[in-house]
């Protein structure tokens, strides 16, 4: 394989471990005993084996290993995240800790390939090529969802044929439920098969007090961080463009706040802020046109805005437009076939008479393209592709046609001319972040450890992450304490709940404070790109998030 010297520079990177997890095999203590976060009485009906178990930690011990071997399968599953790699390495390195004749299997393209029954042993030579590296191209990822019994019994044929003792299932939210779903079946089949999870996504909505962060946040949010300075180093130059970068996280805000933090841009949209606060499109854009005015006044006829990927589901008037639309056009309705039968120029009219009166006049009232995007095929979920709808372009739209009234009434004096970008996959294969190495590598290890103790239904779980490495917290967190009931396609589920910006946190709080200065000044951080090499308090700092809520 040929690599690049950056590559063979940071293969020899070794990922710094927590103190309790440097030594012998640690020691596995057990804390309180947990309950969900929400709707216990269900939750613990529907896993009543592995509801209510406890927290537990690792401490420090001699001993030296030779436990009886331990063979494990992973399943990487899900959009991809910087530190993947290094989460399969720690694995790795800490089934060879406890014995060296175990063995390490990875099932190919996600979840589908532990159905499909398709894998390869991962060995030290495949391991050593992979170390430190973005990307999940060492096994593929996939998006097969675990929910049927005869996907768990497939996978448990594989399993008893590899001689598994556990499946390391790293995911976000949704393959974590799906991992506690399969863990709580195989428990009660009494099969022997363990099953941990591990806490992935760039969005950085699978987090709370026992998973500080999801792995590849900080790397991902550090590549978009060094983009985002270089438009605004060229916006500053050019002085001509208002810069509209759309960020990803359909979920949650938690990119764009970071990113924000990181490079003092002029405008930022925070969507649990427009959903609190019950904000229209138009005042939305009321806002933003009376920044870029004031501005335009001052003589800066440019700037920067970040607009969240999820946006739009956010503010209440387009929640309700896209919650009728999804009822209207979900897969094997009688209307999605009457739609897609009609030609293109007759779908918008036909769209609008089926809505309530106010979504109808809202749906009409929207530029043509963004109109088109709304009635797009629905994703898995039966949910408007939000990644497809170029919330940066209707606003960028909206916009000069408000300066455009403004103009005529005196309140706007300037040029608007704009640029597009949409940073998303840009992040999600980048090669990690020391921070990143160094926390999916323990992430990984500690996986191993929780399967060496025999536990099932847990999450890896490594904390204390602003400090220095060797103190961090490793351990593991039952998935049932995560959970909460949710309605899917119609029905109440368990699920992960996820974890939208806190309006009431230090990060925001900071935010909202430097807001208005950031608007009307130009006091653009240029981050550069991520620091491999160097100092630590350079290289090794976590995110800005991280620093504001723990300080």
């Amino acid at each position: 394989m040929d690599i690049s010297a950056l590559q063979k520079e940071r293969a020899k990177y070794q990922p710094k471990l927590p103190k309790s997890l440097r030594g012998g095999i640690p020691k596995l203590v057990e804390g309180n005993k947990t309950q969900s976060i929400a709707d216990h009485q269900e939750i613990e009906k529907l896993f009543p084996g592995t509801s209510g178990m406890p927290l537990v930690t690792f401490e420090e011990s001699t001993n030296s290993g030779s436990e009886k071997p331990v063979n494990v399968g992973v399943i990487l599953s899900g959009g991809q995240a910087p530190g993947g790699h290094n989460v399969i390495s720690g694995i790795f390195d800490g089934i060879k800790k406890i014995n060296p004749e175990s063995r390490l299997y990875g099932f190919l393209g996600g979840p589908g390939g532990l159905v499909d029954h398709k894998y390869v042993e991962l060995t030290a030579e495949i391991i050593d090529e992979y170390r430190n590296t973005g990307g999940f191209d060492i096994i593929g990822s996939g998006r097969t969802k675990l929910e049927e019994e005869k996907q768990f019994d497939k996978g448990l044929e594989i399993a008893k044929a590899l001689e598994l003792n556990a499946l390391v299932i790293i995911g976000g939210d949704d393959s974590n439920t799906n991992a506690c779903v399969l863990a709580e079946y195989y428990k009660q089949k009494n099969s022997g098969m363990q099953v941990i999870g591990c806490p992935k996504t760039i969005d950085g909505d699978l987090k709370n007090e026992m998973i500080e962060t999801s792995f590849g946040f900080d790397t991902a949010t550090k590549v978009y961080g060094e983009l985002i300075g270089n438009i605004q180093r060229d916006a500053n130059s050019a002085k001509k463009y208002w810069h509209f970068i759309k960020l990803m996280g359909r979920s949650a805000s938690h990119i764009g706040l970071e990113c924000a933090l990181k490079t003092q841009p002029n405008i930022t949209l925070i969507s649990e802020e427009v959903a609190e606060n019950k904000q229209t499109l138009d005042s939305i854009v009321d806002y933003m046109a009376d920044i870029i005015a004031k501005r335009a006044a001052n003589g800066e006829e440019f700037g920067v805005a970040l607009i969240p990927e999820g946006l739009i589901e956010f503010i209440p008037e387009m929640k309700v437009l896209i919650s009728e639309l999804n009822d209207l056009l979900a897969e094997g309705t009688e209307t999605e076939r009457e739609f897609k039968m009609l030609k293109k120029s007759h779908q918008r009219e036909w769209v609008a008479l089926q809505l309530s009166k106010d979504s109808a006049e809202l749906f009409e009232s929207l530029p043509a393209g963004i109109a088109s995007q709304l009635t797009l095929d629905r994703d898995p979920h039966g949910n408007v592709q939000v990644s497809l709808i170029e919330t940066e372009k209707l606003l960028g739209e909206m916009l000069k046609v408000k300066l455009d009234e403004m103009k005529s009434e005196g309140k706007f004096k300037g040029k608007f001319n704009t640029q597009y970008h949409f940073f998303g996959y840009e992040g999600r294969c980048a090669a990690p972040s020391n921070f990143d190495a160094d926390y999916c590598y323990s992430l990984g290890y500690t996986a191993s450890m929780l399967v060496s103790d025999g536990k099932t239904g847990y999450m890896a779980s490594v904390r204390n992450l602003t400090a220095s490495a060797e103190n961090w917290i490793a351990g593991g967190v039952p998935v049932t304490m995560m959970m909460n009931m949710e309605k899917r396609h119609g029905h109440m589920k368990p699920v992960i709940q996820k974890a939208l910006v806190d309006l009431n946190g230090a990060p925001y709080k900071y935010f909202i404070t430097k807001r208005g200065e950031w608007a009307l000044g130009t006091n653009y951080i240029y981050p550069g790109p991520i620091q491999y090499f160097g100092p630590a308090e350079v290289c090794d700092q976590p995110t800005e998030t991280l620093k504001l809520e723990k300080a």
